[in-house]
């Protein structure tokens, strides 16, 4: 079922997702809402507070990307409860991100480009893992979804500014996407 997508102001954005168990109720619906979500909105990653849901669960599908980055070709995760390392030896690397849940803004971020991960995946099988490609970038943006963060937090306070209008709109519930959404709002108090 493809679900809304929660917009930047929405406070499940905000929160540091639950850490989940084997008899998490509906996990292997969650995980198919995640993926028909993310395609229908032409994402490659998603976490599952950008659906509503405080859990500790990602989709990952970077196929898409593998044109450019050959190493991606049929790359797609679940990660459950995923744990991150950044290598904080290893190099930074700027370039330009997006998310589905602030849209129409684009904005470069450094990040490391080395990480460790372990998770669980869709059958719970555990993982350890280092990465060093794009995917490493991939992981650590969405990861930050479930930290309670999102890739605005990593830009500069200028960068910031420049795009206050855009999420003040969005704020508003001033969104214009190809995709079903779940605008912030307010409770009025009377």
């Amino acid at each position: 079922m493809i679900l809304p997508i929660y917009i930047y102001g929405q406070p499940v954005l905000r929160k540091v997702a639950e850490p989940i168990d084997k008899d998490y109720p509906g996990l292997d619906e969650l995980i198919q809402n995640m993926k028909d979500t993310m395609y229908d909105s032409d994402g490659i990653g998603i976490a599952a507070p950008q659906v509503g849901v405080s859990a500790r669960v990602v989709y990952i599908d970077v196929d898409a990307l593998s044109d450019k980055f050959p190493e991606l070709k049929d790359k797609r995760l679940v990660l459950i409860n995923p744990e991150i390392t950044v290598d904080e030896t290893s190099p930074t690397e700027t370039r330009e991100e997006g998310c589905l849940s602030v849209p129409g803004i684009h904005e470069n971020v450094t990040r490391h480009t080395k990480i460790h991960i372990h998770y669980f995946d869709e059958n719970w099988q555990e993982h350890d893992e280092d990465i060093d490609t794009y995917l490493a970038r991939v992981i650590q943006h969405e990861c930050d979804h479930l930290e309670g963060h999102v890739f605005i937090d990593h830009i500069s306070a200028i960068r910031k500014q420049m795009i206050r209008s855009k999420l003040n709109n969005m704020l508003k519930g001033k969104v214009d996407c190809d995709y079903r959404v779940k605008v912030y709002k307010p409770s009025r108090k009377h």
